[in-house]
């Protein structure tokens, strides 16, 4: 005997959601809430825990080994959460459209230790509209002659663009590599009316 299928709409779809994020919060199971945005350089998975925001990630070939990374770092209790992100998602957009110049989100540093972390609480400290070179960020971290290892943390940062590893450039002016790519870099630092 065939029963009919009750058909689901995108709006129940939606609500469902909701309900399982509430619950989830509610039942204190939401480690890692995540969302997807468009941006000016690509879409970025931001990702916040209850200390604060833990992971940008630039996602141009899909964010399955990002999740992956959340999952097997803090929790496997990880959520499409878009609402817990908007205060993130709001100051993105300012940013964006010119009209903030830093972020005053909580941050939730644990994907950074050792140097990499001292780095990290450091690129803060290059004010908007300003750069300053791998060397000098050697100095600021207590390793002058760390210049590689800050490229390595740079690389590895976990908070692009709102943590700003893209103001760090080579003693000779020139860009070096980034994260979310050259052309990423080049186009937040004309934002920021650097280059």
């Amino acid at each position: 005997m065939n029963f009919p299928q009750p058909s689901v709409g995108s709006a129940d779809l939606a609500w469902l959601r909701e309900k399982l994020v509430l619950d989830a919060e509610a039942a204190g199971l939401l480690d890692v809430a995540f969302r997807v945005v468009d941006t000016p350089v690509g879409p970025l998975l931001l990702a916040t825990t209850p200390v604060g925001l833990v992971r940008v990630a630039y996602v141009a070939d899909g964010s399955d080994a990002v999740l992956d990374e959340l999952s097997r770092r803090i929790s496997p209790r990880v959520l499409d959460a878009p609402r817990r992100l908007d205060p993130v998602v709001r100051q993105l957009d300012e940013y964006f459209a010119g009209t903030r110049t830093h972020f005053d989100v909580p941050l939730d540093l644990r994907l950074a230790d050792g140097f990499r972390r001292e780095v990290i609480t450091r690129l803060p400290e290059i004010e908007y509209g300003r750069t300053a070179s791998y060397a000098e960020i050697a100095a600021a971290a207590g390793s002058p002659r760390a210049v590689r290892a800050v490229g390595t943390a740079c690389a590895k940062n976990p908070l692009p663009v709102v943590v700003p590893c893209h103001r760090v450039v080579r003693s000779d002016g020139s860009m070096g590599q980034y994260v979310g790519g050259v052309e990423a870099k080049r186009a937040l630092l004309q934002l920021e009316s650097v280059a």
